[in-house]
């Protein structure tokens, strides 16, 4: 595939392929922008070939790696606009480690992976996500400084997934009330696609509010989990986006918003922490409006992970009354999208896109007279 002129490209300062003989690592980082700051974003841990099984060998690793190009770049863009909308003094960077993590030696795969982040030089800076724990980011540790998420150290924040899964509440909250009029969740109905540890937390929130809340996970132990918070009902996989509801969750791996799935949705809003929800930008957003659905822009709504670790990225130390200001700041950032988007008839995906643009090229505009 050509890198370049791939639609997910967009502008990215530059994107890394690190490899490793010895451990079989095979990684990209991608850095989108540092106007703001160090490019930040979690290193996910993936297996892009599953997808492929019945393919021959060859086939299989040329499409496993290509759709890993499109999600670090993807990921990658998505963080710079995260974390401009969060107000951080942050870039956005993210990074993708192609393999089944089961069946790779983890520990040595996450020390060889951050001697390829040492080389950026702080360019960028990784952090959890799919595929990795706080103690995978303990051994990248070993061979970077640039690394956050930490459990211990002067600056350690530790797993940020709870200040996800808040932030997405808060911001649910306030699609209620654009939606509904209020935002109070008591009575209303959330499908939640996805109960890990973001997903899980939210269901935690949701039941506590007393919200009626169907789930849906592969993972059978998220599931025995969730079920042990209170009354929730299982759903298939597949169907759990069909869900006759209020609200629509999706807090599971992205894409979950397509062609066919587009027209399925019942749900009035759709508010949920996975990244990349929408396969395509600006056409299914815009499907969305045009149904009458509340489209929460992913990176808007899941900014509260990185809201937790902004500040161990600089080496300072924060508190919770720090940071629950700017996790509560999702839910006035998405409603001013919201107000936007009904003012131009626009999606709100590209509405967040725009804004986010205009802070990242300012930032870079001052950058650069402050160079010269």
């Amino acid at each position: 595939m050509s890198i370049f002129s791939s639609r997910s490209y967009n502008e990215h300062e530059q994107v890394v392929f690190c490899g490793d003989p010895e451990t079989g690592l095979r990684a990209i980082i991608a850095v989108h922008s540092t106007a703001l700051g160090p490019g930040a974003g979690g290193c996910r841990f993936w297996d892009y070939g599953a997808t492929y099984a019945n393919l021959s060998d060859s086939e299989r690793t040329q499409r496993a790696e290509a759709d890993a190009i499109d999600d670090v770049l993807r990921l990658s863009r998505g963080m710079s606009y995260k974390n401009a909308l969060a107000g951080l003094r942050l870039g956005g960077g993210k990074s993708v480690i192609i393999g089944n993590p089961r069946e790779l030696e983890y520990d040595k795969i996450a020390i060889a992976f951050g001697r390829h982040v040492q080389k950026l030089g702080g360019a960028y800076c990784t952090a959890e996500d799919v595929g990795t724990t706080t103690g995978f980011m303990a051994k990248v540790h070993q061979s970077t400084e640039f690394v956050s998420g930490l459990e211990d150290g002067p600056y350690a924040s530790g797993d940020p997934s709870p200040y996800t899964a808040r932030g997405v509440y808060i911001g649910m909250k306030a699609a209620a009330a654009h939606k509904f009029g209020s935002d109070d969740l008591s009575g209303k109905h959330v499908a939640v696609q996805g109960v890990g540890n973001v997903g899980g937390s939210l269901v935690k929130y949701l039941l506590e509010e007393g919200a009626t809340v169907t789930v849906a996970d592969i993972n059978q132990d998220n599931l025995k989990r969730v079920q042990s918070y209170g009354d929730v009902t299982v759903s298939d996989v597949k169907n759990i986006h069909t869900t006759d509801c209020d609200i629509f969750a999706p807090c599971a791996l992205g894409g979950a918003i397509h062609d066919r799935s587009v027209g399925e949705i019942k749900a009035k809003i759709i508010a949920g922490a996975a990244n990349n929800q929408l396969d395509v930008e600006g056409v299914h957003d815009e499907a969305l409006r045009q149904r009458g659905i509340l489209y929460c822009p992913d990176y808007v709504i899941n900014a509260g992970g990185i809201i937790a670790i902004e500040a161990e990225i600089h080496k300072e130390k924060s508190t919770d009354a720090i940071r629950e200001p700017k996790v509560r700041n999702i839910g006035q950032t998405l409603s001013n999208i919201f107000s936007k988007s009904d003012e131009l008839a626009m999606p709100t995906g590209v509405v967040a896109n725009k804004m986010a643009e205009e802070i990242i090229k300012n930032a870079r505009t001052a950058k650069d007279q402050a160079a010269e």
